[in-house]
């Protein structure tokens, strides 16, 4: 990648858009600054063994006054690091070359990190135009590259549960089923695997909706048998008909037993949200007309 001269006319190309796709090092200099000198091959040298991973911008000083400002630069030379168009973090001096690393790997992804990231959306590519095979490839790929990627574990795991092979998302879960307790995606996973086994170990037929139905007309408030068919739905990924029962339990008491229904009804929302569509810098994607639809339910009967 090559190294940018950023200017007023190309900065806001060069530095914030291209910030918003991959980090950005701005490293304001002057030709008269020895430091400056010094600080300078070490940058170049590893934003080439970055590999694209970040991206090196270069802003003189003094030719470029009204950016320095603008950073509040005081001394040179000065690096900062940008992100998603705003400023993260930086650094003045001449810094030693393991110093310099030691920064960018607080910020930059390791090439692993990178190659999981691509390959995921490389996944999403496929499942959008329905190659399955292909998504769940990649996606087993990006796990196996980078095993601290939650984001790819949790697509993984899904679609492994969507195609009906649930010992083989029990063995890719397995490694981050601790974190489950803590985190809203993980823990949604969980509890779509938990209520498999819920029909699996109760050996819950077909015929089970009927004797669950048949329980519910006998006693509307059997909270019980309410949440079992919602467990059997969700099962069966009948996802808004498990939500729908739900909602019949979280209208006449919110809070039965642990708030397991708007737990359970929370789970569902992450499991079916699909992933954001891209959108041009500045605009808000849409969100999906479901989970919005359902997502104001919830938010109308747990607020009333």
């Amino acid at each position: 990648m090559p190294i940018i001269d950023i200017t007023v006319e190309n900065f806001e190309a060069e530095v914030v858009a291209a910030s918003m796709t991959v980090p950005v090092l701005v490293d304001f200099w002057a030709p008269w600054c020895g430091p400056c000198k010094s600080l300078g091959p070490v940058l170049e040298k590893l934003e080439v063994e970055s590999a694209g991973r970040f991206k090196l911008a270069k802003i003189d000083s003094d030719q470029q006054q009204q950016i320095a400002a603008m950073f509040g630069i005081r001394s040179i030379p000065t690096c900062v690091l940008l992100m998603n168009g705003q400023p993260v973090d930086g650094f003045t001096g001449a810094l030693p070359e393991g110093k310099v690393r030691e920064f960018l790997d607080r910020h930059v992804p390791s090439a692993e990190e990178a190659l999981a990231e691509a390959e995921e959306e490389e996944a999403q590519d496929a499942l959008a135009s329905g190659d399955t095979d292909a998504a769940l490839e990649k996606l087993q790929h990006a796990v196996a590259t980078d095993p601290a990627n939650d984001e790819a574990r949790f697509d993984y795991v899904k679609l492994l549960l969507q195609l009906g092979r649930d010992d083989d998302a029990k063995v890719a879960f397995a490694p981050v089923i601790a974190k489950a307790t803590g985190s809203r995606r993980l823990g949604a996973l969980e509890d779509w695997m938990n209520a498999i086994d819920f029909i699996a170990i109760g050996a819950h037929p077909e015929s089970a909706l009927a004797e669950f139905d048949a329980k519910i007309a006998a006693n509307r408030r059997d909270f019980e048998a309410r949440f079992a068919r919602a467990r059997w739905l969700m099962a069966h990924q009948r996802w808004q008909e498990a939500m729908d029962e739900l909602l019949e339990i979280l209208m006449r008491d919110k809070g039965w037993s642990d708030e397991a229904a708007r737990k359970a009804y929370v789970s569902i929302l992450e499991i079916i949200e699909p992933p954001k569509p891209k959108v041009a810098e500045g605009q808000i994607p849409p969100e999906d007309p479901v989970v919005a639809s359902y997502r104001r339910r919830l938010s109308s009967v747990v607020l009333s």
